[in-house]
């Protein structure tokens, strides 16, 4: 039954990446003044993210921040996410982490070292 959900979400954004559509976020976008890591996190669907983000990143002021881009996917990994994020906000696009949707649940390994590669580890 889950797939079902899936499919339509997944034609829903190959709807919205045919029109380029730029779906509207609901409620107040944060400030990221005072940040200047920022792990963007977000699904893969159709090798692309969903509009959403893209509506989200340009909504953004990334202006000297480096972005990480963080990706579940279900083959495409990062998919476009290093050339689509973040113009039109200047960001230095540094190493990103993507895991596969059904590895989810087991990806605190992989996690844990990624963090610890970009030099952000909570431990």
């Amino acid at each position: 039954m889950r797939y079902v959900n899936y499919d339509a979400t997944v034609q829903r954004n190959v709807r919205e990446q045919e029109t380029d559509a730029r779906p509207a976020i609901e409620g107040r976008l944060p400030s990221l003044d005072g940040y200047d890591t920022i792990l963007l996190a977000g699904p893969i669907r159709n090798a692309l993210a969903p509009m959403t983000m893209t509506t989200f990143v340009e909504a953004l002021d990334f202006r000297g921040t480096t972005l990480h881009p963080v990706t579940t996917h279900a083959m495409s990994g990062l998919g476009t996410t290093e050339r689509d994020y973040p113009p039109p906000a200047p960001a230095r696009i540094a190493e990103g982490l993507a895991v596969r949707g059904e590895e989810v649940k087991g990806a605190d390994t992989e996690v844990e070292a990624w963090l610890r590669r970009i030099r952000l580890t909570t431990r």
